[in-house]
């Protein structure tokens, strides 16, 4: 037809590489052949391309991933395909990795009540100009393995979703939680609300093991534990 151009190709190497990374998303890489983990972390090398032969070449010729992952620079860059920017990144993989272990080895803080939950939230809520919500995870003893954003809503309301908090929680690995969210009207009292939706968090957490300690509710210079109020 007049003024049609030629149609441009899906590239079956773009879709193949979209299904990996969303698998990985998904489920992890529990079960994954070594070829296969290396595959994905090639695509951020070679951002186009199909890089399984290249895949297949690093653990033949190293042995295993940890080979590949273990090999200099410069034992790496003798295979073809294998430029100085790839190298880098296939040596920063295990670093990473150590460092990330190390950071969680060491000691982290310990959240025992409101008031230690109150000193790690406090800065993210006092003052806010709109009503926010956050997500303080620990593990099995109470450390901190992080503080998440969960919404930040206009003025005088914000959104709490389940899904959001349980995605959070379980990323961190979280066994319990504290939710934290603010009232900008300086009334720290939660309202029916706050106590259905924290109830409905409550019940819906349980059913996949994590734990709802306590909600806690913010204004400038005051917060309210529906813990300790016996609210929750």
């Amino acid at each position: 037809m007049v003024g049609e151009g030629p149609k441009k190709k899906t590239s079956i190497h773009a879709g193949h590489r979209g299904r990996v990374k969303q698998e990985f998303l998904e489920r992890g890489l529990e079960g994954w052949p070594d070829h296969r983990v290396l595959e994905l972390l090639l695509f951020y090398a070679l951002p186009q391309g199909d890089v399984n032969g290249l895949a297949h070449e690093l653990l033949d010729r190293f042995g295993s991933l940890a080979g590949v992952l273990d090999a200099s620079a410069d034992e790496l860059c003798k295979v073809k395909g294998v430029s100085e920017h790839t190298a880098v990144l296939l040596r920063l993989a295990p670093a990473l990795a150590g460092r990330y272990m190390s950071s969680r080895a060491g000691v982290r803080p310990v959240i025992n009540c409101a008031a230690d939950a109150y000193q790690v939230l406090a800065p993210r809520l006092v003052g806010a100009k709109n009503e926010m919500a956050w997500v303080l995870c620990l593990d099995g003893k109470n450390q901190i393995l992080g503080v998440r954003r969960l919404s930040e809503g206009c003025i005088d309301a914000t959104a709490i979703n389940i899904r959001r908090i349980a995605e959070e929680a379980m990323a961190l690995r979280a066994a319990r939680i504290y939710l934290a969210h603010n009232h900008i009207s300086n009334i720290a009292l939660p309202s029916r609300a706050d106590l259905d939706t924290t109830m409905a968090i409550r019940a819906a957490l349980d059913n996949i093991g994590l734990e709802l300690v306590d909600h806690l509710v913010f204004v400038d210079g005051d917060m309210i534990s529906m813990r300790e109020s016996g609210l929750l």
